[in-house]
C-alpha cells in the first residue's frame, strides 16, 4: 500500500491539510482495498492550525518511510522553515521520495532548495512573491499544478484537490482517478488553469502622477478602436514619450494596458449580464469576436464561454 505523509507545519491552512488527506483516504482500487495509508505528521506533537491546535499522531520520522509527502499551505509564507524539517525534506527528496506542495506550501518547499531550477506555481496572490524570495525557482502563476516527475507543486486549496487527483492517475490509472474525483464531487480535469481567477488589475499609479487623466480616459473610451497615435495625441506628447512614461507608472505600455482593462471589463460584464459575447467583445472594443476570443483567452486561458459558465 502507498504510504502518504501529509507534513502540517505551524500555521498550516486546514483546507489545505484536509484535501489531501480526505482524497487518499477514500480512494479505492478496482477491488475495494484501500489504495493509500495517511498519516499527518510534524515537527512537534502539537501545531497552530489557527482556528484549533491539531494533534499530529506521527513525527518527522514518517517521512522516512512515505511513498509520497504534501505539504500543504502555510498562512504566512514568509516564515522560517524549521532545520529538522528542512533536512528531513532534503533527507526524503534524496531518498527518491514523492514530494508535493499545495498553495503556500510551495515555499517551506522552496525554502529547502529542493525547487530550485525547477518550473514551480503556487497561490496566485503569492506568485510574486515567491519569485522574490526564491529566484532560482521558475514561477508560473498560471497553471493548476506543475508536475516535475519527484517534485509537485499545485495553486491554491482547489488545485490541490487536482494535484491529488493527478497522482491518483499516475499512480493507479484513470480509473481510480476518476472514481476518486466523482467522490470529492468534481472533474477529473479542469478546463484552463488559474489564469482565469486572477484579478488583471494594473499597477497603482501613484496619485497625482500625470498619468491619472489620460488613465481616466482610457476606462471611459474602451470601446473605441483607439491606436497609439490616439492615446499620443490625447496626451499631447509624441508615441515614444508616451510609452515611456507610461512604462514609468505602470509598467507596461499603452496598449498592453487597454488590452487588459478591456479583458478586465469582459469579466465583469460576463460575471453580471447575459450579453452575447459577440456584443460583449464589442462593448468593450474588441474589432471582432475572433479577437477578442483569442485575447482573451490568451489572458484568462479560458474562452469567453467558459469563464461565463464558471463566474456567471
Amino acid at each position: 500500500m502507498h504510504t502518504v505523509a501529509v507534513l502540517a507545519l505551524d500555521q498550516v491552512i486546514p483546507f489545505d491539510l484536509s484535501t489531501p488527506i480526505e482524497t487518499f483516504s477514500r480512494t479505492l482500487l478496482p477491488d475495494g482495498r484501500p489504495a493509500y495509508r495517511t498519516r499527518v505528521c510534524a515537527e512537534r506533537e502539537e501545531v497552530d492550525a489557527g482556528a484549533f491546535t491539531l494533534r499530529a499522531p506521527w513525527g518527522l520520522e514518517a517521512l522516512q518511510d512515505a511513498d509520497t509527502i504534501v505539504v500543504p499551505g502555510v498562512a504566512d509564507p514568509t516564515a522560517p522553515l524549521v532545520p529538522s524539517v528542512r533536512d528531513a525534506l532534503r533527507s526524503a527528496a534524496a531518498a527518491g521520495t514523492r514530494i508535493a506542495s499545495i498553495c503556500t506550501g510551495a515555499f517551506p518547499l522552496a525554502a529547502t532548495g529542493l525547487l530550485d531550477g525547477l518550473r514551480a506555481t503556487t497561490h496566485w496572490s503569492a506568485a510574486a512573491l515567491l519569485a522574490a524570495a526564491h529566484p532560482l525557482v521558475d514561477v508560473d502563476p498560471d497553471v493548476l499544478y506543475v508536475d516535475n516527475g519527484q517534485i509537485l507543486t499545485s495553486a491554491g486549496a482547489a488545485a490541490g484537490l487536482d494535484l491529488c487527483l493527478h497522482m491518483i492517475r499516475r499512480d493507479h490509472g484513470s480509473a481510480v482517478a476518476a472514481h476518486a474525483a466523482r467522490l470529492s464531487v468534481t472533474p477529473l480535469e479542469r478546463e484552463g488553469g488559474q489564469a482565469q481567477f486572477i484579478v488583471h488589475d494594473h499597477a497603482p499609479v501613484p496619485q497625482g502622477s500625470e498619468l491619472d487623466a489620460l488613465l481616466a480616459w482610457l476606462r471611459e473610451n474602451l470601446s473605441r478602436d483607439l491606436t497609439l497615435a490616439d492615446i499620443a495625441a490625447r496626451s499631447g506628447t509624441s508615441t515614444r514619450t508616451l510609452i515611456r512614461r507610461f512604462r514609468d507608472h505602470t509598467g507596461t505600455t499603452p496598449l498592453q494596458w487597454l488590452h487588459r482593462a478591456r479583458v478586465r471589463q469582459a469579466q465583469h460584464l460576463l460575471e453580471t449580464t447575459d450579453h452575447s459575447v459577440e456584443r460583449i467583445g464589442a462593448q468593450v472594443g474588441f474589432g471582432s469576436p475572433t479577437t477578442f476570443r483569442d485575447r482573451f483567452k490568451r489572458t484568462t486561458g479560458v474562452s469567453p464561454q467558459a469563464y461565463r459558465r464558471a463566474f456567471g
